[in-house]
């Protein structure tokens, strides 16, 4: 399935074993990002962290992320 990850197209496909379209933390697992602090939205809508898992993307989603880096 293909998305647009901040700005260029991207396939991605569901993680092995889910049943249905890839979820949010598919993406974010097929990154390399978990545990990391980001700000991710789908389609202009921020999604809560909390809804990783059960958010299902669809063909033609359009996906921002942003990481939070810190620093002194």
């Amino acid at each position: 399935m293909q998305i647009h990850l901040n700005g260029e197209a991207y396939d991605l496909e569901a993680a092995p074993g889910s049943d249905g379209p890839p979820a949010l933390a598919d993406l974010v697992a097929a990154l390399d990002l978990e545990g990391r602090r980001l700000a991710i939205e789908v389609n202009g809508e921020l999604v809560p962290r909390s809804e990783h898992a059960s958010f299902r993307l669809s063909p033609g989603d359009r996906v921002e992320i942003v990481q939070a880096i810190g620093g002194g």
